[in-house]
């Protein structure tokens, strides 16, 4: 019997959560911090950037036998994506239903593919909370890893 791990319900439940309290930001999402750094709308699109970049790679951990994917220039990606100017409604909404398929993701993927350790992996460079090479690593780690990053940033944008 496959059980399924309380972070999957979690990334439901935060991001059901939250997308209220961000739809409620309006025009304050395009403020930047006095500090330097992205503004709540650039924040949303960089989660956006890493459910798109995250979804890739937990579909391609299913063909392949190692837990090595690219990374990105999450900086270079943000301005790409113009985020800065999109329609804060719309981005709630895109982020929204991104995360709400990567659920969809984690519950279809079998424990077994999900538990499988490799050695094979670059989490000592894509992770938000890093693997040392030579150490196994699942992608159990990498789902879970994607939802503390979630975590983090939304944190950020409420100032908790």
């Amino acid at each position: 019997m496959n059980v399924k791990p309380g972070y999957i319900e979690r990334l439901r439940t935060i991001v059901e959560a939250a997308s209220p309290r961000l739809r409620a930001l309006g025009d304050a999402s395009a403020t930047k911090p006095a500090s330097g750094g992205w503004s709540p709308r650039e924040i949303i699109g960089h989660l956006v950037d890493s459910a798109s970049t995250n979804h890739q790679r937990f579909v391609r951990a299913r063909v392949q036998d190692n837990l090595v994917f690219p990374g990105y220039e999450q900086d270079i990606w943000v301005q790409a994506g113009a985020y800065q100017d999109a329609p804060w409604n719309d981005l709630v909404e895109l982020w929204r239903t991104f995360n709400l398929q990567l659920v969809r993701v984690m519950v279809a993927t079998p424990d077994d593919l999900r538990l499988r350790e490799r050695l094979e992996h670059n989490f000592d460079r894509i992770g938000f909370e890093a693997i040392p090479q030579g150490q196994p690593a699942t992608l159990d780690h990498l789902m879970r890893d994607y939802v503390a990053h979630l975590e983090h940033h939304l944190r950020q944008i409420f100032k908790e």
